[in-house]
């Protein structure tokens, strides 16, 4: 763990979505008193070189401000960095509900722990979702190498948010999903055109277990192994198009394939905000080598 001096910052590395520093997905943590300058926190980032940074402030407190950064750019919202975040607070300053202050509106995360295990509860923003014009979808399947007779009718592709744009595409086989080969520029250069921040690529084990693959050019990443962000518009997406019947719980799977397995758990009430809940692990600069 890398700390910078008391009147910058503490900067701290976890896994998020794991209990097992060699799985889930690395997110940075900064907290000190004072948010440091953009460029700062962009340099930061980009040292880090993880998907997602948090920037947070103050140390003290139940209510705090913060800040994303890819290594690339300012993200408004990122799930799996909160998700570190909250852990990195139950540890600092205790289990408690903390209202974080960030791009897209106030989100709540509540920390708990149970059988000495820490886990952070976020609750997102209010949902939405508009089915994918056929021309972004023609795109987006030419740039992923897939075809439509692959898809899975009974999730039609949309975009879905909860703080941040995904485009969710379904397939019907586990062995589609798996093979993922895609052409890094085409997609960033798509996503960027129409204000995506990950792909949210699908295959539905059961009706309350999803795996999912989440893309990640725009910010400088092949492909994230947990995306809290996109499992919360997922989740919102599935209930306002009246695809599942809600309350429902759902466990996404996801970053088996890259070697980092983690496991999200959605909570998706009649209405309002969806929860996306989980564990996070301490990292070393060696547990990420």
């Amino acid at each position: 763990m890398k700390q910078y001096n008391s009147t910058t910052g503490t900067l701290h590395r976890l896994s998020s979505f794991t209990n097992d520093p060699q799985g889930g997905n690395p997110a940075g943590v900064w907290i000190g008193n004072k948010l440091p300058e953009p460029e700062h926190m962009q340099s930061i980032a980009t040292e880090v070189g993880f998907s997602e940074t948090a920037f947070v402030a103050p140390t003290t407190g139940n209510n705090r401000q913060v800040r994303y950064f890819s290594p690339e750019a300012e993200v408004a919202f990122c799930g799996h960095a909160t998700i570190a975040l909250g852990v990195a607070l139950g540890e600092t300053s205790g289990d408690d509900v903390y209202q974080l202050s960030t791009a897209i509106g106030e989100i709540p995360v509540t920390v708990k722990s149970m059988e000495g295990i820490r886990q952070a509860s976020l609750v997102s923003i209010e949902p939405k979702f508009e089915i994918a014009s056929d021309n972004l979808l023609k795109e987006a399947l030419k740039a992923l190498n897939w075809s439509l007779d692959e898809l899975d009718s009974s999730i039609p592709p949309a975009r879905a948010f909860a703080g941040v744009w995904h485009l969710v595409i379904a397939v019907e086989s586990k062995h589609r999903l798996d093979n993922l080969d895609y052409d890094f520029e085409a997609l960033k250069s798509l996503m960027l055109e129409d204000n995506l921040t990950t792909l949210q690529l699908i295959w539905q084990e059961s009706s309350n277990v999803i795996h999912s693959r989440n893309p990640f050019p725009v910010g400088g990443v092949v492909e994230d192994p947990a995306t809290g962000a996109a499992a919360v518009a997922l989740g919102g997406y599935l209930r306002d198009a009246k695809l599942i019947s809600a309350p429902a719980k759902i466990t996404i799977r996801q970053g088996e394939v890259m070697g980092r397995p983690s496991l999200l758990l959605l909570e998706i009430p009649e209405s309002g905000g969806v929860t996306v809940s989980g564990t996070a692990v301490p990292l070393t600069i060696d547990d990420n080598n």
